[in-house]
């Protein structure tokens, strides 16, 4: 039973931004995977919704013509891993959002809504700060961009303030060239469930393919809300590759983590998994993107 006090259907972003002044307590209702679950649960009983889902101007990618790619948040997982930009520039992406649930869940499912409900867990935010990417958002009074790493302002709390939506996701052409990436998720099942924890990395490399010449790296879960590893990225940068250039990685990215025990782990597990969970992701990256690991 879903008990909610009024739904509202917006047609256009306009008409959701006029909604969201009319309904200042309103709930936004994308693709409804992780809204209706606490609906049905009880948690939200009596609350006001507000749906975008019909606001077609919402979904869709592009390269637009300075390379920026572009992602409208209302694009479900399964277009997003399917899509011919992402397979092309940043398939890494489109790795990390399918392993998100299952098929229903993918095809009704939003990368916007991941990102919005501002949880450490999101496999599609990880990968979205490795990119450095940049947010649009939108109100009555006009659009700001902010960069997704100043997006999280805690658990489940996000930068997005009253009368707002997020109408745009963006990676910048400098940030997506010429890398390669690998996301591994750590999960207690294999199919279907939240990560323990999750780590998105990827490369640029030299021309000859032995040095690292940029690195990226994000966890989820190691931290309230997804962090990028800054000291583990420093410690690669302009490095020749080898097995003694993983180990200093993986050692480093205790520095920039924060992980907690849960029941699905002791924090002493998952700063285990980062470090080894790190290790791997770079070793997939490299080899991506050509390079080997010299011993």
């Amino acid at each position: 039973m879903y008990d909610f006090k009024e739904l509202h259907e917006a047609g256009s972003v306009a008409e959701a931004l006029r909604l969201t002044k009319e309904h200042p307590g309103a709930l936004i209702l994308a693709g409804g995977s992780d809204i209706l679950i606490k609906l049905r649960e009880g948690k939200l009983a009596g609350c006001e919704l507000i749906s975008i889902f019909g606001i077609d101007e919402l979904r869709g990618i592009c390269l637009e013509e300075d390379g920026t790619i572009l992602i409208r948040p209302l694009t479900s997982f399964t277009a997003v891993s399917t899509h011919p930009v992402i397979r092309q520039h940043i398939p890494v992406l489109g790795e990390a959002v399918d392993q998100i649930g299952g098929p229903q869940i993918r095809n009704i499912g939003t990368i916007g809504g991941n990102i919005c409900n501002g949880v450490t867990s999101a496999d599609s935010a990880s990968t979205l700060k490795a990119y450095d990417a940049m947010l649009e958002i939108t109100s009555a009074e006009g659009t700001r961009v902010l960069p997704f790493a100043e997006f999280n302002l805690g658990p489940g709390k996000v930068d997005l303030r009253a009368g707002e939506l997020l109408t745009g996701i963006r990676i910048p052409k400098e940030s997506w060239e010429r890398t390669y990436g690998h996301y591994i998720k750590y999960a207690m099942r294999r199919a279907m469930d939240i990560a323990t924890l999750g780590c998105s990395v990827n490369v640029r490399l030299s021309a000859d393919k032995k040095k690292i010449e940029r690195l990226r790296m994000a966890f989820g879960v190691a931290a309230p809300i997804p962090v990028r590893a800054h000291t583990a990225e420093s410690t690669a940068e302009g490095q020749p590759i080898d097995e003694a250039l993983l180990t200093r990685i993986s050692e480093a990215v205790i520095a920039d983590i924060t992980p907690r025990s849960s029941w699905r782990a002791s924090k002493e597990f998952r700063l285990h998994l980062a470090k080894e969970i790190a290790l791997r992701a770079v070793k997939a990256a490299v080899e991506k993107a050509g390079g080997s690991i010299n011993g």
